[in-house]
């Protein structure tokens, strides 16, 4: 199913369930704003090349719009409306003070050399960089791209504005970057698993699990979707949990070994090959049946769509964790229900990496750019962020509360799942739109 049909559907089930206003319904579902721009680069080789870039800002009613901005040839406007759509609902789950934008250029980055995706980003940003902003709209990594990106888009930006460095998240730490950001969609998606199991009276010790992910290769560099950002933390963290990763796939291939991948060694073979294929601790399979493989806990964490009509049948994992952005569709929700898998939906499970990016815009905004007009209020935002530009959290303080954001989070959503008699989806889901949606009435969206 199209990724936007499919978020529309999930929206107006929510939508109704909660017993929204049908304009408001309507309102809450037309983005605030579609951008689609040219970009043109000179190559490597002197012949010039076209991409056609895009960023979708959802919604604003709770804060400055927040997405990743993705490289990918499959990249067009239904996919990041859909995107745009699920970070709004996402950052209410989360109940960070943001909406949703996402952001993306059709090209395959590993065609590309490090010197033409600079130029390439460096075009993009002069394309919409008076229509980004710290308090308007910030961009973060997305599939093909990374802190590198982010660093160029700064540097871009600030030759119009002046030094920004909270007008990205997911930034080198030299340039403001937060300590666990590069961990924290893997690390959110641990504490999402560790809240479900214990729902379930489990642990994540001696539990199965399956990693579906994918990986790039840009001219000599490895550019992780998945295994890098998602995928390896997650697989990394769970076996330190005493977790037990059965399969893992990527691009170049999938292995298995019921016995345990040795996920140290596998970063490294990864690491020096590019990827999983070849690695010595595991059995080669077809890439294709990792979804399948015989496990308690899958985690997709690459692609949208991969669970579908034609394999929720055969999936046989009793949990299944959204560590990408609606890898499941519909249809597989409806099959997977009544097999009794349990699902953990993407805008609460992957919000790890959202949370930890409002940490390091916080950490960085600087307040004293702006006119202080009431001292008061000035002192109270000052207590609110806890940390302004020159004060930076170290990674303990970041993963604690990440913790506690994703445990709390996780919470609201069976709170919602209790008043409304639905599934964790739909919990979900009525928690980030009713939230949205009571920022909208406040804030006067009939004026």
């Amino acid at each position: 199913m199209n990724a936007l049909v499919a978020t529309n559907r999930n929206f107006k089930l929510a939508a109704r369930l909660l017993g929204l206003d049908s304009k408001l319904e309507k309102s809450l579902l037309i983005p605030f704003r579609e951008i689609k721009v040219e970009c043109t680069i000179p190559k490597d080789d002197g012949t010039l090349a076209s991409f056609v870039g895009f960023r979708i800002q959802h919604d604003n009613a709770r804060g400055p719009m927040k997405g990743g901005i993705r490289y990918h040839p499959e990249v067009d406007p239904d996919e990041v409306n859909a995107l745009a759509q699920l970070m709004t609902w996402k950052t209410a789950v989360a109940n960070i003070p943001y909406g949703g934008a996402k952001g993306g250029i059709g090209c395959n980055p590993g065609d590309l050399s490090i010197s033409e995706l600079e130029r390439l980003t460096r075009v993009f940003t002069q394309k919409i960089h008076d229509l980004i902003g710290i308090h308007a709209d910030v961009p973060a990594p997305d599939m093909g791209t990374g802190p590198q990106t982010m660093a160029w888009i700064l540097d871009e930006y600030s030759k119009f504005h002046g030094h920004s460095p909270a007008v990205v998240t997911g930034k080198p730490i030299d340039l403001g970057g937060s300590l666990g950001r590069d961990a924290a969609t893997g690390r959110g998606v641990l504490f999402a698993t560790e809240a479900l199991l214990n729902e379930h009276g489990k642990n994540i010790a001696g539990q199965r699990f399956v990693i579906q992910v994918q990986v790039y290769t840009v001219s000599g560099y490895i550019s992780f979707q998945g295994f890098g950002n998602v995928g390896s933390w997650a697989a990394r963290l769970i076996g330190e949990k005493g977790g037990k990763i059965v399969a893992v796939s990527d691009i170049s291939g999938a292995i298995k070994n019921s016995k345990g991948i040795d996920v140290p060694s596998l970063l490294k073979h990864v690491k020096e090959h590019r990827g999983v294929k070849g690695f010595s601790g595991g059995d080669s399979i077809d890439s294709n049946s990792i979804l399948i493989e015989d496990c308690d806990v899958l985690i997709p964490a690459a692609l949208g769509g991969v669970i579908n009509r034609e394999n929720a049948n055969d999936i046989k994992a009793k949990f299944i964790i959204e560590a990408a952005n609606h890898p499941t569709d519909p249809e597989a929700d409806e099959i997977l229900s009544k097999k009794g898998v349990v699902i953990l939906p993407d805008i609460y499970a992957n919000s790890g990496g959202v949370t930890v990016s409002y940490f390091e815009w916080v950490q960085v905004i600087n307040l004293w750019a702006r006119p202080v007009q009431n001292v008061l209020m000035y002192f109270y935002v000052l207590c609110k962020l806890q940390n302004i530009q020159g004060f930076m959290w170290d990674e303990e303080k970041v993963n604690n509360e990440l913790k506690t954001y994703m445990t709390r989070g996780f919470k609201d959503v069976k709170e919602m799942c209790r008043t409304h008699n639905c599934d964790l989806r739909m919990g979900a889901f009525t928690l980030g739109v009713n939230r949205v949606a009571r920022a909208t009435v406040l804030r006067g969206w009939e004026a």
